[in-house]
């Protein structure tokens, strides 16, 4: 299944011999399955990856190593962001499909006050504003709702009639499962929270963890 998928989507998504193998040592088609369920998995060997949701364009954790910051270092987040900004052609590779820079730093003037989010995208198949707001350490409840605020503005003073509703992901290097499902409930916007990780997983692990979700699924 998995040389199928790396088959189907070097050619989907017209990646380099560099680019190719890039995706297979950060174990893409891995934390691809492991964020579906058991038709997902065959869809994805079979198929490749379908854009056709926001859920569609998530990873979790998403693998950020070309950044070059050590792992245990004590870095702010305007030092990641920096450094996603000037390895933005690794970084689109590890977004996916359909992601074009818009800016960083974006400011939004709302009620009096200026807020700035790290990182605004546009995807060019789902035909949406995408933003990204950077966390170094664990995401909490305030920044979904910060992010949530960002998402409303948008949708009120940029959006433009044909783009479809703004995604928002709060990535950070850690998070609380329940915090956050208490957090995102009742959030009508399309606002997601996912882990980042400055190292190359280990693909034993992620195959452990696909082969136990398979046979759950006696797939």
């Amino acid at each position: 299944m998995e040389l199928q998928f790396y088959f189907h989507e070097s050619i989907n998504q017209k990646w380099t011999v560099r680019e190719l193998k890039r995706q297979i040592k950060s174990s893409l088609f891995h934390r691809l399955a492991l964020s579906t369920d058991k038709d997902g998995v065959l869809a994805l060997a079979h198929h490749g990856h379908a854009i056709l949701t926001p859920d569609d364009i998530l990873h979790d954790p998403y693998v950020l190593e070309f950044t070059g910051l050590p792992q245990r270092k004590c870095y702010k987040e305007g030092e990641l962001e920096k450094a996603l900004k000037e390895n933005m052609e690794n970084f689109l590779l590890e977004l996916g499909r359909g992601f074009a820079f818009i800016g960083r730093q974006y400011v939004m003037p709302i009620g009096g006050r200026q807020f700035k989010v790290d990182l605004v995208f546009y995807h060019c198949i789902l035909k949406c504003y995408v933003l990204i707001d950077l966390k170094r350490s664990e995401i909490t409840h305030g920044d979904v709702g910060q992010m949530n605020l960002y998402l409303n503005y948008f949708k009120n003073e940029i959006c433009m009639p044909d783009d479809n509703l703004p995604v928002g992901i709060v990535l950070g290097a850690k998070r609380d499962e329940v915090l956050m499902e208490y957090a995102l409930e009742g959030i009508t916007n399309k606002l997601f929270v996912a882990r980042y990780q400055l190292y190359l997983p280990k693909k034993e692990e992620l195959q452990a963890q696909l082969d136990k979700m398979l046979s759950q699924t006696d797939i």
